[in-house]
């Protein structure tokens, strides 16, 4: 495998980089040629795992978030993932549009009006009637709830793992440097390298998934905006664009790419936000941010905690209840990919301390996250008529919106402008954005599957970087061309399945990171050496 590697001119670790390469390739044929057989079969491994290690999930999360915490408040919480004399490589502003397009950008765009009208419509609390005012409130807590600090949770924690091993002790940029106290050596031995290969196909498939998803989004647009139809032509054409615009910001690299497609997307989602709110209700927004801060934080610790145990005592949904369909497939789903964010915000963070880290990387996306769904999601459910009377005097018009996502969740969206002025020009707009910030999550995927074969910060050769681009591009134009929606849906499956051995592999890391706090020595802290990794053995 050296040999080769040294003809096709690559500068990797050829055993990762090849096997990685090759069970993508294999299991994408397999799924091409048996997606039936293949999905009936990650079914079940997902209905036993939402069924039986639902709970699991939920409080794993609880307690990587008050981990995180405690590192930040701590003694330990000064500590710079890098040298002593290090500052960080991006201003603040750079940092958050990065972290914010590699990261949750897709999924806001995504579920930003679809999530919190699916409650409202279709409320999972017992006893609460679809449409209420009770039905609003439950529908946006439990959306931010999904998107905002425990999402970010699980960004965060491999995130700081990975920048104080790989920037503080210069070990590979992999994800089994992290646990370098627990397997020394062994990182660098046939433990180590399955973690990575592990690691760089759950980015690849969860990357896939949601490259898929973003066509549909885009081709529910255009259907809306031109009349095409949302054939899988269409799909299989919006992915290929979407990919050259992913491989183009590749070849530019993480500063000149990355940053520059980050920005301007940000700058544009900001600007479709303040639109909404402008044209929309203004008052009733501006008063539904602030009221959404208090419904947060009043209903955060009985839905952190809620994991539907009452579901197992209904027959009619066999055991999954509302949280396996929802809650435990969005944790499985987020953890698949937070090697990739994770190593993405490590690389983008070096020089920060940690408690900077932590508070930054949580608290400011969560805050955006707070204010986006405030801003869609009350305008969204106004729309479709919170209350009796309210919907009584729509007539006809109330519960559009709820209509259209029952028919498709990518409409909704587009379905919700349809009831602002400009739609077709907002409508345009959109698609944009949707299509920024899909290429900018693949292009940052991209990039941190080439660090994690070359083991190094610096970018790999061209042709190395765009080869990860365009297997991220063909394994979804694959599955959509030649599997359709069977092909993605049994991914979905397999997502679900693949993110419990990535959830156990991230909570190993707190561990890990315990045994680093503890080799700290005061002294290097001010004399601002590095630690010494022959100090996890004393």
């Amino acid at each position: 495998m050296h040999q080769l590697a040294r003809k096709l001119g690559l500068r990797t670790d050829p055993a990762i980089f090849f096997i990685s390469a090759a069970c993508t390739v294999a299991f994408v044929l397999v799924l091409v040629i048996a997606p039936g057989p293949i999905g009936d079969a990650f079914a079940v491994g997902r209905a036993w795992i939402v069924t039986n290690l639902g709970w699991f999930f939920i409080l794993g999360v609880n307690v990587w978030l008050g981990f995180l915490i405690w590192a930040a408040m701590s003694r330990h919480g000064h500590i710079r993932l890098g040298p002593r004399d290090s500052r960080p490589e991006y201003n603040n502003l750079s940092w958050f549009t990065m972290l914010f397009a590699g990261g949750i950008g897709t999924v806001l765009m995504f579920w930003g009006v679809a999530e919190p009208i699916s409650h409202f419509s279709n409320p999972p609390l017992p006893g609460v009637e679809p449409y209420t005012e009770q039905a609003a409130r439950d529908g946006m807590s439990i959306a931010i709830y999904h998107l905002g600090l425990h999402t970010w949770t699980i960004f965060t924690l491999p995130g700081l793992a990975f920048a104080y091993f790989i920037n503080r002790y210069n070990l590979p940029v992999r994800v089994s440097s992290v646990f370098y106290p627990l397997l020394r050596e062994g990182i660098h031995g046939p433990i180590g390298k399955a973690i990575d290969i592990a690691s760089i196909l759950g980015t690849l498939f969860g990357v896939a998934v949601s490259l898929g998803l973003g066509s549909s989004q885009i081709a529910a647009g255009l259907s809306a905006l031109l009349g095409w139809e949302a054939t899988t032509f269409l799909n299989v054409m919006i992915l290929v664009v979407l990919t050259a615009v992913a491989v183009a910001s590749i070849t530019a690299g993480l500063d000149k790419g990355v940053k520059l497609l980050s920005n301007i997307n940000i700058g544009m989602a900001v600007a479709l936000m303040i639109f909404v709110l402008v044209t929309g209700s203004t008052l009733f927004l501006l008063r539904g941010i602030v009221e959404t801060f208090g419904l947060y934080f009043e209903n955060l610790p009985r839905l952190a905690f809620w994991n539907d145990m009452l579901a197992n005592e209904n027959p009619s949904n066999d055991g999954w209840g509302w949280q396996g369909s929802w809650t435990v497939f969005y944790w499985a789903w987020t953890v698949t990919w937070s090697p990739f964010i994770g190593l993405f915000v490590a690389r983008i963070s070096r020089g920060r301390t940690i408690r900077e880290f932590v508070f930054g990387v949580l608290l400011a996306p969560s805050l955006f996250t707070l204010v986006w769904f405030s801003i869609f999601g009350w305008q969204a459910m106004e729309f479709d008529g919170i209350g009796l009377a309210a919907r009584e005097a729509m007539g006809d018009s109330a519960g559009q919106i709820s209509a259209a996502v029952a028919d498709s969740v990518p409409l909704a969206m587009f379905a919700f402008f349809e009831n602002l002025p400009l739609t077709g020009l907002i409508q345009g707009i959109a698609v944009v954005v949707v299509a920024i910030f899909f290429a900018t999550s693949s292009d940052s995927a991209s990039l941190v599957v080439d660090m994690l074969c070359t083991g190094t910060a610096e970018p790999g050769p061209v042709h190395q970087r765009v080869f990860w681009g365009v297997a991220e591009g063909l394994v979804a134009v694959m599955l959509i061309l030649l599997a359709g929606d069977q092909g993605l849906t049994a991914l979905q499956q397999v997502i679900t399945v693949v993110g419990l051995p990535i959830f156990v592999l991230v909570s190993m890391m707190i561990p890990s990171l315990i045994r680093g706090f503890a080799a700290e020595d005061i002294d290097h802290v001010t004399i601002g050496k590095r630690p010494k990794l022959s100090e996890f053995d004393q």
